[in-house]
């Protein structure tokens, strides 16, 4: 019966974030166009120069919508679903398992304790960003390379101008770093999800 609970909780996961990258892909399209603009006027090639730069994140919404119109703020919205429905799903699942895992005999998963809580929730960040690291990665150039007034380019032509131009190898450029990253810091969050669930419980039960 556990091991059914897990899968059910990863699918839920998985058909959340259906909905998510809809509210998501506007504020990752806006945050990736403000990242290339600051690289391009580092190395002085941005048009506009340092003047464009002071638009900042609502700027760049306002001259999307003006130029492209609200679908504009929508580049991205496949690969964003592509990312975060199975990434959700090994998200949740891994973290499920794993308490399913290291739960005793004779015990419910909610009595686990912190420190395998925080164990079971970074080993779900890590199914996320392994799973989905290069979908990401594809994302993230769509995004980029989808400035104003230009035709995104779609999914699977961005995957393999990537590989034929960088190697497969590109896809995976800072996952290392993502994943030391990830652990204390998913495993906290659960921690903090876990412990804030049981004490509102208690309050509402009175105890």
């Amino acid at each position: 019966m556990r091991v059914k609970l897990w899968r059910r909780n990863a699918f839920s996961g998985s058909g959340a974030a259906f909905f998510c990258a809809f509210t998501l892909t506007p504020t990752e399209l806006v945050k990736c166009r403000l990242q290339a603009m600051r690289e391009m006027a580092s190395q002085g090639k941005l048009e506009g120069g340092l003047e464009r730069l002071k638009l900042g994140p609502w700027g760049i919404t306002k001259e999307v919508l003006q130029v492209e119109g609200i679908r504009g703020l929508f580049k991205g919205l496949t690969a964003t679903m592509a990312r975060e429905m199975p990434g959700y799903f090994f998200f949740f699942g891994g973290y499920e398992f794993t308490r399913h895992m290291l739960t005793p005999e004779g015990k419910t998963k909610d009595e686990i304790g912190a420190a395998r809580t925080v164990v079971a929730g970074g080993v779900g960040g890590l199914c996320l960003w392994s799973s989905i690291f290069p979908t990401d990665v594809v994302k993230s150039r769509i995004q980029v390379e989808s400035t104003v007034g230009k035709i995104a380019p779609g999914f699977l032509t961005t995957f393999n101008k990537i590989l034929k131009t960088e190697g497969p190898k590109a896809l995976y450029k800072g996952l290392g770093p993502t994943l030391v990253r990830t652990f204390p810091a998913t495993g906290s969050l659960f921690l903090a999800y876990e412990t804030t669930k049981k004490f509102l419980t208690n309050l509402a039960d009175g105890r």
